[in-house]
């Protein structure tokens, strides 16, 4: 990886739309916060993974500027995340 240059990662997690009288909420199970709602199932997919998007983007951009001109240890962190039964 090039200096200064960040590689795009992907991660997967948990999308949970409900049913309702107006259309769908999704939330995703592992992000608390994250959650949108649409009149249907592909409208609410779609907000709530833009919503994740800026989510990310945002706690990021963040995170940069705190380390800024500081010396850093990056790695990737991996957490297993048991299912319920």
């Amino acid at each position: 990886m090039e200096q200064g240059r960040l590689e795009q990662g992907k991660i997967a997690f948990t999308a949970v739309y409900l049913k309702g009288e107006h259309g769908y909420v999704g939330f995703i199970e592992e992000l608390p916060g994250v959650n949108s709602h649409g009149r249907t199932l592909d409208e609410a997919r779609d907000t709530l993974r833009k919503l994740a998007e800026v989510v990310f983007d945002e706690e990021r951009r963040g995170a940069e500027e705190m380390i800024a001109g500081k010396d850093v240890v990056r790695e990737n962190f991996i957490v297993p995340i048991p299912r319920a039964a």
